[in-house]
């Protein structure tokens, strides 16, 4: 069976997108789960090519968990620990101790949510383009 890494780095890149869009509309708790999806979808793409699967929704285990030689520098997986923050409380109203989703989150989490998952995407594909 082929490899589908990059059937998975296709939608990163996309769900990035969708990040951008929604933050453009205001709808930043959207902008920040969707950069968490870019980023976990980014970085299963890289396991899939290492010939590995990789489970679960945790980015900075995700990239704890390449191989060495993968050389993930320690900076990007506290990154990446910023946009696990965003996994379930954008989405859910118990995600908060009070108010809608919507209400905690504003430009400032959703920009540095996309920048996040922009740099993560960005090592997953320089990655790729220099072993693929």
């Amino acid at each position: 069976m082929p490899s589908r890494y990059m059937d998975w780095f296709r939608q990163a890149e996309r769900d990035l997108e969708q990040a951008v869009d929604s933050q453009a509309a205001e709808r930043h708790e959207w902008a920040c789960f969707a950069a968490h999806q870019a980023a976990e979808k980014a970085v299963k793409a890289l396991h899939l090519y290492l010939g590995q699967e990789a489970w679960g929704h945790v980015v900075a285990r995700l990239l704890r968990e390449l191989p060495p030689e993968v050389r993930v520098p320690p900076l990007l997986v506290e990154k990446a620990r910023v946009l696990d923050g965003h996994y379930i409380p954008p989405r859910y109203p118990n995600g908060h101790p009070e108010g809608a989703p919507f209400e905690h989150y504003g430009v400032l989490q959703s920009e540095e949510a996309i920048q996040y998952a922009r740099e993560i995407l960005e090592f997953v594909r320089d990655y790729l383009a220099h072993r693929g």
